[in-house]
């Protein structure tokens, strides 16, 4: 069962020279419903600015479509701000740009519908609530000041400051709930006695919207007059991607030989076998391509986790648009009769196999490796998304030269809350992960920085950790210990970026590219050392009790004597 609802949108001028009120319904069919909804939004330019109008208008317009465009990772509420920032950012400078007096600015409540759940953003004094089971709920705050005298006027509203901060609230959808976008002309000279009354009636949504404006207008109101209703009729039983459920049905194929057929691929060898995945080199039986065939082990052919996180990965593989990334190949038309996805295949070897044929990086080899690293994670963090297992076995550079960071198995939302289990490998895993904090892009920078510490010395910063090891993190080992030949820049750089305490390691991506860009032209200070009591409390302590009994002895024999 798919999400369904019915709409209402009506708008009235009133008594007003012009309508500056302006309000949308996307409901988009396809792909775009599916992963970012339907939004209604609602926007009341404010009429002491001349722009009013135009402002409510290019807020609803760009929102509806700037929107749509954000990737599809990243998680609705980050969306919806970064959209809103940067159209708030154009309102607010076109105060300047105009020759004629007053600002661009309006209120904004919007909603955002999709699959199980419901978003608000909401700025300004328009109102949201929700009719559930005979109750009515307020989803918004009305931004105006506490003053009676005051209480027109708005503290926040979109083009009002440079900067905007804006409420966001979320909740379960159910069928029956009805959502109402109000305008200040509308809930003001109705009142929630009225409101009650009209929700009470059962009218459908484009009947309710007619009767609350013409009622608001009737009822002596003076402004204009704007209403968007929404009826939930059906949801879904579960919330995820239809497409991913049909296909974590079907059947894992049985470990295959040389000269076998999968679908359209003929399997030219196996490549990589671990206890969770297979991954094959196959060719195009039409097009001769090769490519690289991605599958779960058969000891998880029953594990329907798994099965959802082998199509979690492929679903990300194909919207990370990057040439740092693997891309996924177009399905065959004939559809898969098992569980599996296809990416593109590189020649090469990974990092870890150079090094386990004995490869020796340079320092150069390194910096070069850090600056494109550090551009395929950049561009992975811009869609919200943390790898979560970076390491030299996870990045593959082919004959060409080029790199490509591998396995999104483990690839999770930025935003998501991390599980009882935090997926990764111990010696790459930044001090707060393996305390059981959530990953960020601090602990992406300590993985890339063991990683880049691991190419040029084989070694790594705090030593090897074991799985289920509970590791104590004093100060790194200096990687010229190993690697005399390191030029003190780039041993800063590796220090401040697997640097135990996360406060002094590079904030982004952006940031540690940058540093080594810029290399012995402008290099980064070293970490500052750790208090011996992070350090190593134990030694600390054992000092100030030796200390104590220095001074107890000192005083014992001063009494003696004295």
């Amino acid at each position: 069962m798919s999400l369904q609802a019915q709409f209402g949108l009506a708008t009235l001028q009133g008594p007003r020279e012009r309508n500056e009120d302006f309000a949308r319904i996307v409901t988009p069919e396809g792909e775009a419903g599916v992963t970012h909804g339907w939004l209604l939004a609602l926007a009341d330019g404010v009429s002491g600015g001349s722009h009013g109008k135009e402002a409510a208008e290019a807020v609803v317009r760009n929102l509806s479509s700037d929107y749509y465009a954000t990737p599809e990772t990243w998680e609705v509420p980050y969306a919806l701000d970064k959209v809103l920032g940067a159209i708030n950012s154009w309102l607010h400078g076109q105060i300047a740009s105009r020759r004629e007096p007053g600002g661009m600015a309006t209120t904004l409540t919007a909603l955002v519908l999709r699959r199980r759940r419901y978003w608000l953003a909401h700025v300004g004094d328009s109102r949201a609530y929700l009719w559930r089971n005979g109750q009515l709920q307020q989803l918004s705050t009305d931004h105006v000041w506490d003053n009676p005298d005051m209480s027109h006027v708005l503290k926040r509203a979109m083009g009002l400051d440079q900067h905007i901060n804006v409420d966001y609230s979320d909740g379960e959808l159910l069928p029956g709930d009805l959502f109402v976008l109000l305008c200040d002309g509308v809930w003001e000279p109705l009142g929630e006695p009225r409101l009650l009354q009209l929700l009470q009636a059962g009218l459908e949504p484009q009947a309710l919207a007619n009767a609350l404006v013409e009622q608001a207008i009737a009822g002596g109101g003076r402004d204009n007059a704007t209403v968007v209703a929404a009826r939930i009729d059906s949801v879904p039983q579960e919330d995820g991607l239809t497409r991913v459920e049909e296909l974590a049905v079907l059947p894992v194929p049985k470990k295959l030989p040389s000269g076998a057929w999968l679908d359209n691929y003929e399997i030219v060898e196996l490549v990589h076998e671990s206890r969770a995945t297979l991954i094959y080199r196959a060719r195009d039986r039409h097009s001769g391509q090769q490519v690289a065939i991605k599958t779960l082990n058969g000891l998880l052919a029953h594990d329907k986790a798994a099965a959802a996180a082998l199509l979690q990965e492929e679903w990300l593989t194909r919207r990370v648009q990057s040439h740092y990334f693997p891309q996924g190949v177009q399905e065959y038309a004939g559809g898969r009769s098992y569980l599996y996805y296809a990416m593109n295949w590189y020649d090469g070897a990974t990092l870890q196999q150079q090094l386990d044929n004995g490869a020796h990086f340079t320092p150069a080899d390194v910096a070069w490796m850090g600056i494109r690293l550090c551009k395929g994670l950049a561009a992975l963090h811009r869609l919200q998304v943390l790898h979560r297992d970076i390491k030299p076995a996870n990045v593959h550079q082919g004959r060409d030269g080029k790199l490509h960071i591998l396995d999104l198995g483990v690839a999770v939302a930025a935003a998501e809350e991390a599980g009882a289990h935090m997926p990764g490998t111990p010696s790459f895993m930044a001090p707060e992960l393996l305390a059981g904090e959530r990953a960020s892009e601090a602990s992406e920078v300590y993985a890339l920085g063991v990683t880049l510490y691991h190419l040029l010395t084989r070694k790594y910063p705090y030593g090897e950790i074991e799985p289920f090891q509970r590791p104590r993190f004093g100060e790194p080992a200096a990687p010229s210990r190993y690697r005399p030949d390191l030029p003190a820049w780039l041993e800063n750089l590796l220090l401040r970026a697997v640097c135990a305490d996360r406060e002094q390691r590079f904030s982004t991506m952006d940031e540690m590219r940058l540093a080594l860009e810029r290399g012995e032209a402008r290099p980064v200070s070293p970490p500052r050392p750790a208090p011996l009591a992070e350090r190593n409390p134990l030694v600390l302590w054992q000092a100030i009790a030796l200390l104590s009994m220095l001074l107890n002895m000192l005083l014992l024999y001063l009494f003696a004597i004295s």
